[in-house]
């Protein structure tokens, strides 16, 4: 397993705006995507939601639409909405979308954590709601946890390996991993990665609040007085290549992937015990064959959860040790919300975005340093930064953990 695995195509869709210059904007201009939600189930006021978070406003297939010809947006669950706006960005940045004969042979690795929960919520609101006796006949297929990737398989002639892979919030960092490992082992020269989410339903948002997992007022990464996550939806899609591939071809190639870790905590469904994220750490450093001081950019998992934040705090100071000090530390979730599913690869996205332009986008609503989080964080406006390694961090429910690696390009 030696061939080399660079990105050729990045595409997104996050309450920062749609496509990565928006998204890239939203990230540096310290405005952040979290603004409060007011929704309701059916416009009945006993289910509302009403709370902050980042959602996507709109989504607009119009590019994607003249593309293939036809219209598709208004068939979609949401998760699937924007799953095929973000990866048609990224086929498109990758000089992709027309050649027939690469998409045929290309392969698909996409993550989610719940399927299309707006669908779902529609039919249960038909039949409990409404008294309606049955639902749109289409429900299933539009709902289950593949519907992104048989999507994304059918609209660009994808026609290789697809599958989608569910491990809560590491999902689309898992599915890069595995990307990448199908990459080197020359499987497959072209592997559509990432993934989707679209969980602001009232269904969701009442079980996040029973979990007293949410804050009520931003999220605020290691810093003092967080109290919780913020929710937020879309979708990021990656190219991965065969290095060689992508040269010959003539593609841009934004970065290489060099690493990648995976652990398990095998402790507790929701408390993390931060021996799997050292573990996983430890491994993707290995795997990459990064220096312990190699200055890093490290993209943290970063929920703005007193628990969490510790935790990766003192993994991040076990792996690095007194090397810490000359890494910089990002968690961009305090302005695109938590995409759960698709959250790995959103903060992926976000740290190949820095790396390539040099600036560290900053954490948002910083109120002051916690002991428990001593750590070299990107504060206040934008700063220059020189790091030529991105460690980008997820960590998920039930201990699942993933973490990738790339080196900028060139």
């Amino acid at each position: 397993m030696t061939g080399r695995v660079a990105v050729t195509g990045l595409g997104c869709v996050s309450g920062l705006g749609q496509g990565m210059a928006a998204t890239w904007a939203g990230l540096t201009d310290g405005r952040g995507g979290v603004r409060m939600l007011s929704r309701r189930l059916g416009d009945d006021p006993r289910f509302a939601m009403e709370g902050p978070a980042a959602f996507v406003e709109s989504v607009d297939g119009s590019a994607l639409e003249a593309h293939l010809g036809r219209r598709v947006m208004g068939q979609l669950d949401p998760v699937c909405a924007y799953a095929v706006v973000a990866t048609h960005e990224a086929l498109t940045d990758a000089g992709l979308l027309d050649q027939t004969a690469l998409l045929g042979d290309a392969a698909i690795l996409y993550g989610g954590a719940s399927g299309g929960n707006v669908t779902i919520e529609e039919s249960y609101a038909r039949l409990f709601l409404k008294g309606q006796a049955g639902v749109h006949p289409l429900t299933i297929p539009k709902y289950m946890a593949s519907a992104a990737v048989g999507q994304i398989s059918m609209l660009f002639g994808v026609k290789g390996m697809a599958y989608a892979i569910a491990s809560a919030c590491a999902s689309s960092a898992h599915a890069i991993a595995e990307a990448m490992h199908l990459v080197r082992a020359g499987r497959s020269k072209i592997v559509i990665a990432g993934g989707a989410d679209a969980s602001l339903t009232f269904g969701s948002w009442t079980a996040w609040k029973a979990l007293r997992a949410m804050a009520p007022d931003a999220c605020r990464p290691f810093s003092s007085e967080r109290k919780g996550m913020v929710l937020g939806e879309g979708a990021a899609t990656l190219v991965l290549e065969d290095l060689d591939h992508a040269r010959a071809r003539g593609a841009t190639i934004h970065a290489e992937v060099i690493g990648a870790g995976a652990s398990s905590d095998a402790f507790d469904l929701t408390q993390p015990d931060g021996v799997g994220a050292t573990k996983a750490m430890a491994q993707a450093r290995a795997d990459a064959g990064i220096r312990l001081d190699e200055p890093c950019l490290i993209s943290a998992h970063g929920t703005g959860t007193p628990l969490n934040d510790k935790m990766e705090a003192q993994a991040l100071g076990e792996v690095f040790g007194r090397d810490l000090e000359r890494h910089c530390v990002i968690a961009t979730k305090s302005a695109h919300g938590h995409l759960l599913g698709a959250g790995g690869a959103i903060e992926f996205v976000a740290g190949l975005g820095a790396l390539k332009a040099g600036l560290a986008p900053p954490i948002l609503n910083y109120l002051g340093p916690d002991p428990d989080c001593v750590l070299p964080l990107a504060l206040g406006p934008p700063c220059s930064i020189s790091h030529e390694v991105l460690v980008s961090n997820s960590f998920a429910f039930g201990g699942m953990n993933s973490v990738l690696v790339a080196r900028r390009f060139g």
